[in-house]
């Protein structure tokens, strides 16, 4: 009898465990689960989804988004790669309160505006929608988001004017607007930037005017506003106390003068070609540990300084400029 007792107690228990534990192993919140299904089916089930199973644990089975180690909660969205994937960014990932990344990249027949539900996501660190068939505007209400470090809306086909009120996320390290098709001109905010100061990109649009003096007070580290209409003198974006190392101006109807430029020597990368400037190339630079270099299509003149790196670029760093000669274009008369 203690036998047959002893024996259905342990076939109670077995089949006590099996009904309970997929229901402790389910670590995904059901209200993110829930949420997550509706993008999924928002972005009318894609095969790069095909991992989100309803009957098993998000946090541990499913590709594309992972859970914090803690409250299991939903902290990132990341889709990437799939030119199946067809709509518009849904609206429920602004039901995700607990995100810090949200990336949806390369994904060319993702469409339509930027979604003002993302407004909602205080937490978000990371805010990647590039490379995609995004349109309408850069909206305003992305400065609501305060812990922005990296912002990444380039290579889509927006349109309108840039937000002055980006310039008031305090923890910026990025700001990528390049390759839309944004006019009008730049914030003059973006020279009081009220954290750290961004890398700032924003090439390749429509922007026009000239560019506002004061981001002559920002040290940016890396400034790309080429391929635009910009005019006008950018000699103030230099100095001798700035770290910058990347700055690109190219393709634009700049116009100043360069011989009176002061090069910080941190620069690697300085591309000026497409422009009006004149003057003459600067001795100074020579002291400069240039990795490119090109000031083509100018209206410089006279010799260009022997020594450093100078030499080390061919001529079509040099060439079609009004009198620049010496090596590597021949040789002064």
């Amino acid at each position: 009898m203690d036998l047959k007792l002893s024996s259905l107690l342990c076939f109670t228990l077995l089949l006590s465990s099996t009904i309970f534990i997929p229901a402790l192993s389910e670590l995904c919140n059901p209200q993110d689960k829930k949420v997550l299904l509706e993008i999924k089916a928002a972005l009318n089930n894609p095969y790069i989804l095909i991992s989100w199973n309803p009957d098993v644990d998000c946090c541990t089975t499913w590709n594309n988004v992972e859970c914090d180690p803690t409250t299991n909660r939903i902290t990132s969205l990341t889709v990437f790669g799939d030119n199946r994937l067809t709509g518009q960014i849904p609206a429920q990932v602004g039901d995700l309160p607990y995100l810090e990344t949200l990336v949806l990249r390369k994904l060319p027949n993702l469409t339509g505006p930027i979604q003002p539900s993302i407004a909602k996501l205080k937490h978000l660190k990371w805010l990647r929608l590039s490379w995609n068939g995004l349109s309408g505007s850069v909206p305003g209400f992305l400065s609501q988001l305060k812990n922005l470090t990296f912002l990444e809306l380039n290579f889509n086909n927006l349109t309108g004017s840039i937000p002055s009120s980006l310039s008031q996320l305090p923890n910026l390290a990025s700001l990528r607007l390049d390759r839309n098709k944004l006019t009008g001109h730049i914030p003059s905010s973006f020279g009081q930037f009220v954290g750290v100061v961004p890398d700032l990109y924003l090439s390749h649009n429509q922007l026009t005017g000239k560019i506002p003096t004061s981001l002559g007070k920002m040290d940016f580290n890396r400034i790309d506003l080429s391929r635009n209409q910009l005019e006008g003198d950018a000699s103030f974006l230099f100095g001798l106390n700035k770290t910058t190392e990347i700055l690109d101006l190219s393709r634009n109807i700049l116009e100043f003068d360069l011989s009176k430029v002061e090069f910080t020597k941190s620069l690697i990368s300085l591309d000026l070609n497409h422009n009006m400037l004149t003057g003459s190339i600067p001795d100074e630079l020579t002291q400069v540990k240039l990795q490119f270099f090109n000031v083509s299509y100018n209206r410089l003149c006279g010799q260009i300084p022997v020594g450093g790196k100078l030499q080390s670029f061919d001529n079509t760093s040099y060439f079609h400029n009004q009198c620049l000669c010496g090596t590597p274009l021949p040789s002064c008369k």
